[in-house]
C-alpha cells in the first residue's frame, strides 16, 4: 500500500517530492502504528496541515471499516453454515502461513546482527511462557539501549520543518479524554475495549502486523473475549478488506458490542497513530538525534520478530491439522515467498477451502 501511495502522491499528483516522502516513510517505520495508514496521514499533513491529515486519515480507513463491519455482520449471522465453516477452516491454516511469512520478512529487514537475534529469541521465549507482550517490549527497549550502546548511532533523517497546530492536537486529545471518561461511567465494557485498542496501537512498533501478538494476548488470553479460532477468523477477514491488518479491531468490537463497539474499537486502534503523525512528524529529526531513542527502537523492533514467531506457533497449535490443511498452508506460504499478493492468496484459499474442506 505504501508503494501505491508513493505512486499517487509523488509521481501522479506531485503533491510532495520524493525526498519528503522518503523522510515520511522513515518516520512512519520508526513509530508505532500501521505504516500505510500513517503514510497516508503524513501526505495529508504535508499538503494541508492537520485538516489534511484528518481527511486522508478518514479517507484511508473508512473503506476498510465499512468492509469489515459488513463482513462481521455476515459472519455473526452465517458462521454456522457449512460453506462458511469450510471457508474459515482453510483460512485459519492460511493465516498461520501469512503470520509466519510476516515474521520471516520482518526478520530479514530488522535482524541483521547477533544482538538483534538474541533479543528476538528471548522475546519469543518470554511470550511463549506467558509474559505480557507489553512487558516484553519494554524489556526489549532496555536491552536495545544496553546492547547497542557501543554501536554508532544512525545519522538523523532531515524531516521537513512545518508548524504543528498544537491547538488541534490538544483539542483531539481533550475530546478523546472526555470520551474515555464518558465510556468509563456509562459502559465499562466499552471503556475497557477502547483503552485496550488505544494501548495496542501505542505499542505496535514496526507496522500493522506488530499488533497481532499484542491483540491476541489481550483479547484471547487475558480477557477471554473470544477463543483463538474466532480471533483467527477475524485476522482472515482483515486480510480480505482493503486496509491494514489492525482493522481486525473492528471485528472484535462488533462481536462484543455490535456496531457501536466496532466504531469505538476502530477509532481507538487508529487514533494514537494519527496523533503521533500530527504531533511528532515535523520534529522527527530531533528525535533521531537522540542515541537512546534509536537504540531503544532497534531493540523493540527486533523483539517483534520473536513475538510474531511465537504467535505463529500458538496459532498453529490451535488448528486441527490434516492433509488438506497442511497442503493449503504450505502452498500459501510458498506463494507468499514468491511475492504473490496476500489478497490473492486469501481469495484462492477461500475457493479451495469451500471445495476441499
Amino acid at each position: 500500500m505504501v508503494a501505491y501511495i508513493r505512486r499517487m502522491a509523488v509521481e501522479q499528483k506531485k503533491w510532495i517530492d520524493d525526498t519528503s516522502f522518503k523522510n515520511g516513510i522513515a518516520f512512519c517505520q520508526m513509530v508505532p502504528g500501521a505504516t500505510a495508514m500513517q503514510t497516508a496521514t503524513y501526505v495529508g499533513l504535508k499538503l494541508r496541515g492537520v485538516s489534511g491529515a484528518a481527511v486522508t486519515f478518514v479517507g484511508f480507513g473508512l473503506p476498510a471499516f465499512l468492509f469489515m463491519t459488513a463482513l462481521s455482520a455476515l459472519y455473526v449471522q452465517n458462521r454456522g453454515l457449512p460453506t462458511v465453516v469450510s471457508a474459515f477452516n482453510g483460512l485459519q491454516a492460511i493465516i498461520v502461513s501469512i503470520v509466519a511469512n510476516a515474521a520471516i520478512t520482518f526478520g530479514r529487514t530488522n535482524v541483521k546482527n547477533w544482538e538483534a537475534a538474541v533479543i528476538a529469541v528471548v522475546a519469543a521465549v518470554l511470550f511463549g511462557f506467558g509474559v505480557s507482550p507489553f512487558i516484553v517490549i519494554l524489556l526489549a527497549a532496555l536491552a536495545g539501549i544496553l546492547i547497542y550502546l557501543r554501536q554508532p548511532t544512525p545519522s538523523s533523517v532531515a524531516a521537513d520543518r512545518q508548524i504543528t497546530t498544537y491547538r488541534s492536537v490538544l483539542v483531539i486529545l481533550g475530546a478523546a479524554a472526555v470520551g474515555f471518561v464518558v465510556l468509563f461511567f456509562v459502559n465499562r465494557g466499552l471503556f475497557d475495549l477502547s483503552a485496550l485498542m488505544f494501548r495496542i496501537d501505542l505499542f505496535a512498533f514496526g507496522g500493522g502486523f506488530a499488533s497481532v501478538p499484542l491483540m491476541f494476548h489481550e483479547v484471547v488470553n487475558v480477557n477471554s473475549w473470544m477463543d483463538s479460532k474466532t480471533f483467527l477468523d477475524g485476522i482472515a477477514m482483515g486480510q480480505v478488506t482493503p486496509g491494514p491488518i489492525v482493522i481486525t479491531a473492528t471485528f472484535i468490537g462488533y462481536l462484543l458490542y455490535g456496531l457501536l463497539g466496532a466504531g469505538i474499537a476502530t477509532v481507538s486502534i487508529f487514533l494514537p497513530s494519527f496523533l503521533i503523525v500530527v504531533g511528532v512528524a515535523p520534529y522527527f529529526d530531533k528525535f533521531r538525534s537522540f542515541p537512546m531513542f534509536n537504540k531503544a527502537i532497534a531493540g523493540v523492533i527486533a523483539s517483534f520478530v520473536g513475538l510474531l514467531l511465537s504467535v505463529t506457533v500458538l496459532f498453529a497449535l490451535k488448528i486441527p491439522w490434516d492433509l488438506w490443511r497442511t497442503l493449503l498452508a504450505v502452498a500459501a506460504f510458498g506463494a507468499l515467498l514468491l511475492k504473490v499478493e496476500i489478497y490473492w492468496v486469501v481469495q484462492a484459499g477461500v475457493i479451495i477451502s469451500i471445495i476441499l474442506l
